[in-house]
């Protein structure tokens, strides 16, 4: 990043934050993808096996969380 000398140096680290916390939120949300595949995959494996079987999901009452919200602990 190249400081130009209008810039302060305060909004130049927030720039970097910004990004740094863009970064993470992409890391967080492939991390979330893996660790539901792996869940899905576990979870058929147990069913297959006979020694688990699919739970009752009782409706949510406010909804499921949309597809396109932020993950929790980001926020």
């Amino acid at each position: 990043m190249t400081a130009h000398p209008s810039q302060d140096p305060v909004e130049l680290e927030l720039a970097s934050i910004r990004q740094q916390l863009g970064e993470l939120r992409a890391e967080q949300r492939e991390m979330k993808q893996a660790i539901d595949e792996l869940v899905r995959t576990f979870r058929s494996l147990a069913m297959h096996l006979g020694i688990a079987a699919e739970p009752y999901r009782k409706a949510d009452a406010a909804g499921e969380r949309s597809k396109g919200s932020d993950i929790p602990g980001f926020a």
